[in-house]
Order: C-alpha cells, then structure tokens, then sequence
C-alpha cells in the first residue's frame, strides 16, 4: 500500500503554475489575467489554417483545464499536494469542500485504499509450491563389491523418491471476506495421495478476523477447522484454532492455542500449546534486527522435543545476502545446518543449506523463491556422517552458483538493464517529440502576437528579446565529447513581454507555453540577450530561479 501511494504522489510532467507563468501564492485575478492572455493567443476562432486551429485548440484546453484546477480552491489544495494525479482518483465529488490540506492527505488516503480494495477483487494472488526430493545415496554409500556383480555398476544410482506439489489461489468476495481454494498431490517410493480445501476468512475488525476450513483427501479423510485471530493489546495477539479430522480410524480432534508479545521493537515471545495426534507445548524467542534474525526454541511433546537455536545475518548489499546456521537437538538426535540465501534477479533468490545429522546423515537443500512460487530440492547424499559429503556439499553448489552467476545471470541482468534503459530512452525520445511538437505549435501561433508586441516595445524603446536559449549549455571546462542541448526560445519569452516587463516564476521553465525540456534529468538553464532603452543586456538564469527583466545590473558595458 505504501509503494503504491508514494507511486500516485509523483507529480505529472505538466506544471499548471509554469502553463499560466504564476506563482503558487497566485490570486485569483491573478490566474484570471495571465487565463484571459492565454485564451487571446490560442483561442480557435482566431485561427483560419485548419492545422494552426487544432493545433490551438490543444493548447487552449491545456490552458483552460488549468485555470478550471488552479481557480477552484478545492482542487487547487488536492493539486498542491499530490499534482494531477492526485486529481483523477475517483471519489474527489463527493467529499466535502473547504478542507485543510491535513483532511485532503486523509481523504486521498481513504480513496486510494477503497481503490486497492477494488483492485484486489481483480486479484487470486496464486501460491505454490514444487518439492521434489532426490535420492543420491549411491554416490557415497554405494559398495564396489555390491556393483560388480550389476550391469554397468560403475555408475552410482541417483533416482527421485518424493515429490509435493500445492497451490492455492484467493478470491476476494467482499471487502472482508476472503476465499481461498488450495490442494495439493504428494508421493513417496510409488505411493501418494493428495487433498483439497476450502477456506473462507472473515475480517470481523480492526483487531481480529476468524476463517471456517473444509477439506477432504484420499488418505485422511474429510476435515472441518476453525481458526480466530486476535490482538488482545497493542503487543501482544492470540491465535486459537481447532478441527476434527474424519480418519478411516475414527474422528480425530485436534487443536491449537498460541500467544505472542513484543518484548520490544525487534523482539517477539512466542507461546504455543498443542493438543491432538501431535501434542505439544512450544515457546520460542525471535529477534529480527536489519543486520541479524535470531531464534531459540523450546519444545516438549509427544513424539518429539527439542531445543532449537538459529541465527541469521544480513549483509547490507543490494543483493540481500544472508549467511544462516542453526543447530537442533532432541529426542531424534542433533542436526546441524549451515547455508546462504541470496537475490539473483529482481523477483528471485536462491538459497542453499547444508544439513548434517545423526542419525539422517547428509543432505543438501537447495531451494528457488520466484515471486509467489517455491521450488525445493531436497538431496539426500548419505546416511551416514561422511566428511567428504559435508565436503562437496558445501563447495559444489559454491562452485556452481560463482559458474552460473558469472556465465549466466551476469549477462542477463546486465542485458535486461541494457533493454529497460533503450525503452526508457525511447519513452524519453518519445516524450520530448511530443512536448517538442505542442512547443513549436505554440511558437506559430504566437508570430502574430509576437509581431504586435515588438512593434509597441520598438514604438516606445522598451524591452525586445534579441535572442533566448533554454537547456545545457557547454562551459570551456567540460568535456569536449559533451554537446551543448538547448533550444531557440526567442518568440515565447517576447510573448510574456507586458509593459516592457518579462517577469518569471520560480518553477521550472520546461512547462512555459513554447517551452519543452531538452535534456530531461540534467541542470538547465536560461540565456538571454534583450536590448531596453537602446543598450544591450544579458543574463543568465537557472531553471528554476525567479527572473525579472530589465535590471541594470543586466547590462552590457560597451569597451572603453
């Protein structure tokens, strides 16, 4: 939700206080005058040549939608503080007038949540996962006396032995219920079954929602589960869950009590009391800090208890590199684990995990995380605790990754930034062609008002722009490959000349009517030489600087 806000708070290119050339503290007669002098020059019925009458027609209504913005104090406030875009959410009609810039930012936040709302009736956010579980024990295990009696017993047996497939998809009914459809297909050795359920969550407040659970499956039968989530304070939440499973061996119950509070900011207790075919008591402790993740848990149950201890660090790259190592001990024996996560592309990462146990012996889990979908590979190499497994288990998929990152996603990512950068490019090219056109349109049909205007100033010696540039302009110091990127904006800056007076806001000059930005995301700047009272002047101005003409300290000394 935040992304998306900060997204619609960028303001459009189109500046409606540079298109009217005043400033934002502008009064209304003020709007209404510079308004009026606008409508003068681009008005329709003033041009007879069909091109310069649409292309005026165009900028006329550019014009008057800014004023209609700029004059209304309702739309002015919404505009001031999100630009046009803030304008085009919908549901602005309908909300009370004369409101203080704190109720717009309100309000603006409420409509844009109402449209994620409908915009997640449009979604089923998809889920899933693919495990596929490998059996590579051959490759360590394996007796040559055993092989030598095979055909082709040289070469170790490596076969897949499990797999896993789930999904689920949401559908949003109303703005608080939620359904969630899920299944999933499981096998082992030849055998497998698979399951499908129904879920339907209720959001019944700000502090708690509770969801009703159906499923059904070829091995355990049909199941029926409720779950409730509350926050009994700010820190601290309660979850509850219960479900009664109809099993070929009769109804099983089954259900669950867990409750959690920040211990402060990064630390969160957690408490959880299981009863069923696994019971269990379980607390744990969990701190999540931006540089480390650290967990400690303890269980008794039946069958199993243990204690449990991991730690995360997160290096402080771009590619969100951890480094994690964990150890657990109970009743089934100790396991030791030790891996990497880390991006490989804006929407993957890619992990690998070393597990070393007694009595499971050595396996290697690699595990690839792409948007909404997980993709494990658990590898079993050993039953036993061989150093030369925990050897190649650690330096093979090191190895790998480095080959395949350097001959793989190197090349592809630098590709990918190399395309998104020569669409971005056209998009700019495209971009200022437009504005380019719509500015040399408005230098047509300003010559007539332009000729006028030349004509009073010579008539009484007043202000005449001899020449104006607007862009980058190459200093002696710069590089000799570097290009200077300015445009000819002589005739739209004697167009502002009003009693022998050009006066500019503090706003960037690209929006000026006859004005386009030349070199979009680089420092401009604004050039002109003018001539008042017959001596010659010159100023440079930056962009977004005030500038007023004529001022004495503008003018030219001739040589002694």
């Amino acid at each position: 939700m935040a992304a998306s806000l900060d997204d619609d708070l960028e303001l459009n290119n189109q500046d409606y206080y540079a298109l009217l050339n005043v400033r934002k503290e502008a009064t209304l007669e003020e709007l209404k005058a510079s308004y009026r002098r606008l409508c003068m020059l681009y008005h329709p019925d003033k041009h007879r040549d069909i091109e310069l009458k649409s292309q005026a027609e165009q900028l006329f209504n550019q014009v008057r939608q800014a004023y209609e913005v700029l004059s209304d104090e309702h739309s002015r406030a919404i505009y001031d503080i999100f630009g046009k875009k803030g304008l085009e959410v919908e549901g602005w009609e309908v909300v009370e007038r004369k409101r203080t810039p704190a109720e717009i930012r309100e309000e603006y936040e409420r409509l844009q949540r109402e449209r994620e709302e409908r915009r997640l009736q449009q979604r089923t956010n998809p889920k899933g996962t693919i495990s596929v579980g490998v059996d590579a024990t051959d490759l360590f295990d394996r007796y040559d006396e055993d092989f030598e009696e095979m055909p082709g017993g040289g070469f170790p047996h490596i076969e897949i032995n499990r797999m896993h497939i789930s999904q689920s998809i949401e559908a949003p009914l109303t703005n608080s219920d939620t359904a969630v459809l899920s299944g999933s297909l499981s096998t082992h050795n030849g055998t497998g079954g698979g399951n499908i359920n129904m879920t339907i969550r209720r959001v019944t407040s700000a502090k708690g929602w509770g969801e009703v659970e159906f499923g059904a499956g070829d091995i355990l039968g049909p199941l029926i589960g409720l779950k409730m989530f509350r926050n009994i304070t700010p820190r601290s939440f309660l979850t509850a869950q219960g479900g009664l499973q109809f099993s070929p061996r009769g109804l099983r119950p089954s259900c669950s009590l867990m409750t959690a509070r920040h211990l402060d900011q990064n630390t969160m207790g957690y408490l959880q009391w299981r009863w069923g075919p696994n019971s269990a008591m379980t607390t744990s402790l969990v701190r999540d800090t931006k540089s480390s993740h650290f967990t400690l848990a303890l269980q008794f149950g039946v069958p199993h208890s243990y204690l449990m201890m991991s730690y995360h660090y997160k290096f402080q790259d771009d590619d969100q590199t951890k480094v994690k190592g964990s150890v657990k001990t109970g009743w089934f024996g100790t396991v030791l684990e030790y891996g990497a996560e880390r991006k490989i592309s804006r929407h993957s990462v890619l992990s690998a995990t070393v597990s070393v146990g007694v009595p499971q012996g050595v396996t290697l889990k690699l595990k690839l995380a792409r948007s909404s979908q997980t993709y494990l590979f658990p590898i079993h190499l050993t039953d036993q605790l061989l150093p030369s497994a925990v050897f190649y288990a650690t330096v093979g998929p090191l190895l790998a990754y480095m080959a395949i990152h350097r001959l793989i996603v190197i090349p592809y990512t630098k590709a990918q930034k190399e395309e998104e950068l020569e669409l971005q490019r056209k998009s700019s090219a495209t971009d200022i062609a437009k504005k380019k056109q719509e500015a040399e349109s408005a230098v047509l049909l300003m010559q007539e008002s332009v000729r006028r205007i030349i004509e009073v100033e010579e008539s009484k010696m007043g202000l005449i722009i001899l020449n104006a540039w607007y862009g980058k302009f190459v200093s002696e110091t710069s590089h000799k490959q570097e290009k200077a990127k300015v445009i000819d904006v002589t005739v739209p800056l004697q167009c502002l000349v009003k009693d022998s007076k050009l006066i500019l806001t503090e706003s960037s000059k690209a929006g000026l009517p006859g004005f386009y930005d030349p070199c979009v995301g680089e420092e401009k700047s604004l050039k002109l030489l003018y001539q008042f009272r017959g001596v010659m002047h010159q100023v440079i101005s930056a962009d977004t600087d005030p500038l007023r003409i004529p001022k004495q300290s503008h003018r030219i000394e001739p040589d002694s």
